[in-house]
């Protein structure tokens, strides 16, 4: 063991460096995976019991060591229980970035020699109709995957497989529709499915946002996909990606969002945190520059 140094009673060594380092950096990920839910305070609370148990058991306070020990036996199992679907959001997040993945950076790596095949498609039909659904107050969510097909959301609704046109999209969404009550999921220029059951987040949400766009902020947590919501109360344009969303978009900021999505671009920064983000104000994207 490489010793480097001693605090007390305690050998320090490269081992525990590293140790300590991994440690941190799970536990940093872990709450920011629980970040903005209610889940956060309850793994809060079983860190800080758990502290106090190790605390407890250096003073050799064996009482209490034992009680506190008989507890965090219990609370792995109830901890399972409780944080169940926040595994299972991990276990999505892991599943997306594995190795297997369409959008995982080692893939691109190992099958360089892999043409990688266009994924872009008119997104006029999107655009138009979005202005007249924004237009009329009438409420919508579309989901555009450029990855896989979103077949399990896909069967929860009707399946379509049709061609993407402005007049369905409206006819899909029009208040009389039967079609109307659900999610549009778009993959590669084709309508594949409306009437879609999505997973709604369980974070807090700002209070102008109603069940479409909790089910629009769930579906991008769940899956790469890029997610359209207009309110059916004022009409406004958000896009959700990666739990992150952009409120009160302009008709041209959508293009160039959806766009920058088909052509495999990094969207992360371009979104924010529900917690960190004033949505009374409008979020403006940073133009580009033409070369």
């Amino acid at each position: 063991m490489n010793l480097l140094f001693k605090i007390g009673f305690l050998d320090i060594s490269i081992v525990n460096i590293i140790d300590i380092a991994l440690v941190a950096a799970l536990l940093y990920q872990v709450y920011k995976l629980l970040k903005g839910s209610v889940a956060i305070k309850i793994f809060l609370g079983f860190l800080s019991l758990y502290l106090i148990y190790l605390l407890v058991r250096a003073v050799r306070m064996e009482l209490l060591s034992i009680l506190l020990g008989q507890f965090m036996g219990v609370g792995v199992i109830a901890a399972i229980i409780i944080f169940a679907p926040e595994i299972r959001k991990f276990l999505l997040i892991l599943g997306r970035s594995s190795i297997f993945s369409d959008d995982n950076v080692w893939k691109d790596i190992l099958f360089f020699w892999k043409k990688k095949e266009n994924i872009g498609f008119n997104i006029s039909p999107i655009i138009d109709a979005a202005k007249v659904l924004a237009g009329s107050n009438t409420g919508a969510l579309i989901v555009i995957t450029s990855t896989v097909e979103l077949k399990f959301y896909a069967e929860s609704g009707d399946i379509l497989d049709a061609e993407l046109s402005k007049r369905l999209l409206i006819s899909i969404f029009n208040k009389h529709s039967p079609l109307h009550d659900g999610a549009v999921i778009i993959h590669r220029g084709k309508i594949k499915a409306a009437r879609c059951i999505l997973p709604v987040t369980e974070r807090e949400v700002p209070a102008q946002f109603g069940l479409r766009h909790r089910a629009g902020i769930g579906m991008s947590e769940a899956t790469d996909a890029l997610i359209l919501v207009i309110s059916e109360e004022t009409g406004q344009i958000s896009m959700a990606k990666n739990g992150k969303v952009l409120h009160n978009l302009s008709f041209q900021e959508v293009r160039e969002i959806i766009n920058d999505y088909l052509n495999n671009e990094d969207l992360y920064d371009r979104f924010e945190n529900l917690s960190e983000h004033d949505y009374a104000k409008k979020k403006k994207l940073t133009p580009k520059v033409s070369g």
